[in-house]
């Protein structure tokens, strides 16, 4: 049973996100503020956070923020409004989906599940080898463990995902669209800036410059895996 963590300072709402993914099937522990989430991190060890972006005290921001400090799960971020510019800030502080209010228990489950597919990333026939050499990046499919320069980088679902799609085919190009399919499971098409925000944290995170080597951007067509 998948447990769920609600960060939610609306009373209403929250009771109503709680009482719907019970329903679902989830296990759920619910919370009014920023600082009671991040202290439920460690006791409750959620499966998926839904954390709500405007909070009382420490914003939903700021609590995405600490959680990627030091914690990989994935972080599924409920916003006002749907257009809004921090649901982009939000994405690149690290949450990897997001949902508009009012939130329909029924599309919220959808996306837990799919956020938790993500994580399920196994090598599908055993004919790719387990470990895959770009330079300096070493990539482990059957370990799901990622390293550049010998380090090991911590990567949420969403991103790890989307490395695995784009390094299994080497010099193709996948439109976001595409990449939003095979990530993030949607079809809308305005929910491409999921792509764009978890290309930037990846690019961050294998420290690439102004040319990058592995994620590479095709304008006008959307990404492809470089090899150095």
């Amino acid at each position: 049973m998948p447990r769920i963590l609600i960060v939610e300072d609306d009373h209403d709402v929250r009771s109503a996100v709680q009482l719907g993914l019970r329903h679902q099937g989830h296990e759920v522990f619910a919370v009014g503020t920023g600082e009671e989430g991040l202290e439920q991190l460690r006791p409750f060890r959620p499966d998926v956070v839904v954390l709500d972006i405007m909070l009382p005290g420490i914003s939903g921001l700021e609590v995405c923020s600490r959680i990627r400090d030091r914690d990989q799960v994935p972080i599924i971020m409920v916003t006002a409004r749907g257009d809004d510019i921090d649901v982009v800030v939000g994405l690149e502080a690290g949450a990897d989906d997001y949902v508009v209010k009012p939130v329909q228990a029924r599309v919220l489950d959808a996306r837990i599940r799919a956020v938790l597919r993500r994580q399920d990333t196994s090598v599908p026939d055993g004919a790719r080898p387990r470990l895959e050499t770009h330079g300096e990046l070493v990539v482990d499919r059957a370990g799901l463990v990622v390293t550049h320069r010998g380090e090991p980088v911590a990567l949420a679902p969403s991103e790890l995902r989307l490395l695995l799609t784009l390094s299994a085919s080497p010099g193709q190009v996948f439109s976001r669209q595409q990449l939003l399919e095979a990530v993030w499971e949607h079809s809308y098409h305005g929910d491409v800036r999921l792509v764009d925000a978890c290309v930037k944290r990846l690019r961050n995170k294998l420290a690439e410059g102004r040319n990058p080597q592995y994620v590479q951007t095709v304008r006008g067509f959307g990404y492809r895996f470089g090899t150095p």
